[in-house]
C-alpha cells in the first residue's frame, strides 16, 4: 500500500509540471499520449486504493471565499503537553513502557474528520476548547488527502506547518523587507486561517499527522506504531518518528539533536508518545495536560553577566522597545551583548536596573533572552520623552501588557526603514550611512526627509565631534554623497520605497514610460496595470503615493539635489529579451557580478527578478544540476536552468553577435 500512495505521489507530481507547461505557459513537455496514460495510471490507483491525494489533476479544485471562520467547540479539550529538559526525566517518565519519540512540530494543530472516506471537517485547535472551522483551506494543503480508502468515522490530529525552504521562497518573492514574514509559523499560521483558499493553496501547507483519536472498527492490537503506520497506507504523511525505551532514549534524544540542524520543518522540540494504547489512556489526565505523553524542549545554555544599561530603541510603529545592554558572553557558540526586554511589564517584572547580575540564554537556541536578575535593583527610569524627536512617550496598556510609545506621529523614528532603504545599495547607495547613523543624524534633528541628507555638510562641526565620526569619516561621507547625487531613475523610484516598487519593478516602469518621470508620476490605473509585472495592488500604491501632495513636495525638493542619469530606451531590434524575465543565482564566470549580468538583460529590453516564479522565463546557474530552492522550483514549474554558457549561446542566437 505504501508503495502505491508514493507512486500517486510521483505521478501528481508530474502530471501537475506537464499541466502547468501546456494550459499555463503554452509549452509542451510531454506528449498527450504520455499524458494520458500516466494519467489513467493515476485514476486507476486511486480507485484500487480509495486514497484521493490534494493537487491530484483527477479532480477539479474548487476555491472558497469566506466572509469569516465560523467557530466550533471541540468534542473534548485539546491539551497542551507537560515539558521537561532533562533526557534523563524523559526516560525516568517512560519507565518499563516502549514509546515513540517524534519531533514537536513548529506550526498550527489542526483536527480532521472524515466520513465516508471523505474529509468533511478540518478545525484548528484555537484556544484547546473552542477552534476555527478551515474546511475549504484544509483541502488545498499541499499533501492532504480528501478522500481515503477507510469508510468509517475518522479523526485524527496533525501540525499544519510551512517548510524551512518554502518560507524562504515566499519571502524572497517579497521586496520590502517590512512586509517580509518574520517566520514560518506565524506564515503558517495566517495561511491556514485565510479566508481565500487559493491563497492558501499558494502557500504549500503541509500536513503531518501525530494523532490517531478515532478509526472505528480497525484493530490497531493497542499500539500508536500501528496507528501511524495504518495512517500511512491512508495516504497521510505521519510525523517522523523512532521507537524508544529507557535504556535508548539518550541515544534516540542524540539523533533528533544532531539532525536539527539540518531539518526543513520548523520544530521546537520533541514528544515522547506511550505506544501501548490502553496503559496510556488509564493513566488520565491533569486539568492541564495528558499523562500519555510528555514534550521534550532542548536545554539551555545559561550564563551569568552584568547589565550595562537599558537602550530604549523606538521603531516604525511608534513603539519604544527597551533593550537589555550587558557585558558580551559566549552562548551556544556566539558573542552576545544585546537582548530584547519587548515590553514594560517583562522589564517590570525582572526589577531591572544598571549594574544587576542577570542571567541570560537563547530562546531555542536562536534569540537572545534575559533568564532571570539576580539582584534586582530595579532601578531603570522610564523615559518621559522620545529618544529620537524628543516627543512625549506615553506608556499604553493592551489587555495585560504595559508597553512605552511615541505619541508624535511626524517622528523621524517612524520612518527609519524608508530612510536605510532609500541610502541602500540597489537605491541611492550612499556608503557611510548605515541604519545605526541614520538614527544618530535622525536623532540629532539632521536629517526629516529625503533631501536633508544631501545638505548634512550643514552639519560639519556636530558630525564630526560625534562617537565614531571624525574628519575622515565626515570627508568620506561627503564623497559618498556627491556619487549618490548621480544616479539613476530606476534607482530613484525604488529609493522612494512605494509598496512593492522594488528595483525590477522599478526599471520596467522607466522602460514602459520611456523614461520621463512626469508621465510616471501622472500615470492612471489603466497604463499601470499594462506594465508587465505591475497588477491591481501595486497600481494602487503608486497611484495613492502621488496623490498624496506632501510626497510630491519631498520628491520635487529630493529632485533638486540629483542628477538624473539620461537613458534612453532599448531600440525595438535590439530588445531581443522583451518579455522574458530571469532570475540569477550561485557564482559566476564570465561576468564579474550578478549586477553586470542583470544590466546586460536589461540592456536587451528583458527583466531580471530575484524570485523564481511562473512568470520566469529562465533561470540562469551555473550548477544547472543543484538541488537548490531556485533549481527545484524552477524544475516544478518547467522552468530552462541555463548556465552562463547556455546564456551567451542564447542571446548569439537572438542576435546574431557574440554578447
Amino acid at each position: 500500500m505504501d508503495d502505491k500512495i508514493l507512486r500517486m505521489k510521483e505521478l501528481i507530481s508530474v502530471l501537475s509540471k506537464a499541466g502547468r507547461a501546456y494550459y499555463q505557459e503554452s509549452r509542451e513537455i510531454m506528449s498527450n499520449f504520455e499524458y494520458d496514460k500516466l494519467y489513467d495510471e493515476l485514476l486507476a490507483l486511486e480507485k484500487e486504493t480509495g486514497v484521493l491525494l490534494s493537487g491530484s489533476p483527477t479532480q477539479k479544485v474548487g476555491y472558497e471565499v469566506l466572509s469569516e471562520l465560523p467557530k466550533e467547540t471541540h468534542e473534548a479539550p485539546m491539551l497542551s503537553l507537560d515539558k521537561t529538559k532533562s533526557v534523563e526525566a524523559l526516560a525516568e517518565w517512560l519507565g518499563s513502557q516502549k514509546g515513540l519519540l517524534s519531533w514537536k512540530l513548529d506550526g498550527l494543530t489542526i483536527v480532521l474528520t472524515y466520513e465516508h472516506g471523505s474529509l468533511v471537517k478540518a478545525v484548528t485547535r484555537g484556544n484547546g476548547e473552542i477552534g476555527e472551522v478551515i474546511t475549504p483551506n484544509a483541502k488545498v494543503f499541499a499533501n492532504i488527502p480528501l478522500t481515503i480508502g477507510y469508510q468509517g468515522l475518522l479523526v485524527l490530529r496533525g501540525e499544519a506547518v510551512i517548510k524551512y525552504s518554502d518560507f524562504a521562497r515566499i519571502n524572497e518573492e517579497i521586496e520590502d523587507v517590512d512586509a517580509k514574514y518574520k517566520n514560518p509559523r506565524n506564515l503558517c499560521s495566517g495561511s491556514v486561517r485565510q479566508l481565500n483558499s487559493q491563497i492558501t493553496a499558494q502557500r504549500n501547507v503541509n500536513f503531518k499527522a501525530f494523532m490517531l483519536v478515532k478509526a472505528d472498527g480497525v484493530d490497531f492490537k493497542n499500539s500508536r506504531e500501528a496507528q501511524f503506520e495504518w495512517l500511512k497506507t491512508q495516504g497521510f504523511e505521519v510525523v517522523e518518528y523512532r521507537r524508544v525505551t529507557a535504556e535508548t532514549m539518550a541515544e534516540e534524544v542524540q539523533h533528533f539533536a544532531e539532525a536539527i540542524g539540518d531539518y526543513d520543518i520548523p520544530s521546537d522540540g520533541l514528544v515522547l508518545l506511550m505506544d501501548d494504547i490502553a496503559y496510556g489512556e488509564s493513566l488520565g489526565r491533569t486539568a492541564k495536560f495528558p499523562r500519555n505523553s510528555i514534550a521534550f524542549k532542548w536545554a539551555d545554555e545559561i550564563r551569568e553577566t552584568k547589565l550595562s544599561y537599558i537602550e530604549w530603541s523606538p521603531s516604525r510603529t511608534g513603539l519604544i522597545n527597551p533593550v537589555a545592554v550587558f557585558e558580551p558572553v559566549e552562548l551556544e557558540g556566539t558573542t552576545v551583548s544585546r537582548a530584547s526586554v519587548h515590553n514594560i511589564s517583562i522589564m517590570e517584572a525582572l526589577e531591572l536596573g544598571e549594574g544587576d547580575v542577570i542571567t541570560v540564554y537563547k530562546a531555542n537556541m536562536i534569540i537572545p533572552q534575559i533568564a532571570d536578575n539576580l539582584t534586582r535593583s530595579g532601578s531603570v527610569q522610564i523615559p518621559k520623552i522620545c529618544p529620537v524627536c524628543g516627543g512625549a512617550a506615553e506608556i499604553r496598556q493592551v489587555e495585560e501588557v504595559r508597553s512605552l510609545y511615541c505619541t508624535n506621529p511626524e517622528c523621524q523614528a517612524k520612518k527609519i526603514k524608508s530612510f536605510t532603504l532609500f541610502v541602500s545599495r540597489d537605491a541611492l547607495n550612499v556608503d557611510g550611512l548605515s541604519e545605526a547613523t541614520l538614527e544618530k543624524f535622525i536623532g540629532a534633528g539632521f536629517i526629516h526627509e529625503f533631501a536633508d541628507i544631501f545638505h548634512l555638510a550643514d552639519h560639519q562641526e556636530a558630525i564630526v565631534a560625534m562617537e565614531g565620526f571624525g574628519q575622515k569619516s565626515y570627508d568620506n561621507l561627503m564623497i559618498s554623497l556627491k556619487k549618490a547625487s548621480h544616479t539613476t531613475l530606476a534607482r530613484l523610484i525604488y529609493g522612494l520605497g512605494i509598496a512593492g516598487i522594488g528595483l525590477a519593478n522599478a526599471k520596467v516602469l522607466c522602460r514602459k514610460f520611456k523614461f520621463d518621470f512626469e508621465s510616471m508620476r501622472h500615470a492612471s490605473y489603466e497604463d499601470l496595470i499594462e506594465t508587465d509585472g505591475i497588477g491591481d495592488v501595486l497600481a494602487k500604491a503608486w497611484m495613492e503615493y502621488f496623490q498624496n501632495e506632501k510626497n510630491n513636495v519631498q520628491v520635487d525638493r529630493l529632485l533638486a539635489e540629483l542628477d538624473i542619469e539620461k537613458e534612453v530606451e532599448v531600440p525595438e531590434e535590439e530588445a531581443v529579451f522583451a518579455g522574458k524575465t530571469f532570475v540569477i543565482t550561485g557564482s559566476l564566470e564570465h561576468f564579474s557580478n550578478r549586477k553586470e549580468l542583470q544590466e546586460l538583460i536589461e540592456s536587451k529590453g528583458g527583466k531580471a527578478a530575484s524570485a523564481v516564479s511562473a512568470k520566469t522565463s529562465y533561470l540562469i546557474n551555473n550548477d544547472t544540476a543543484s538541488n537548490s530552492s531556485k533549481n527545484k522550483k524552477a524544475k516544478e514549474l518547467g522552468i530552462p536552468i541555463l548556465s552562463e554558457t547556455d546564456f551567451l549561446e542564447l542571446l548569439e542566437r537572438m542576435t546574431g553577435q557574440e554578447a
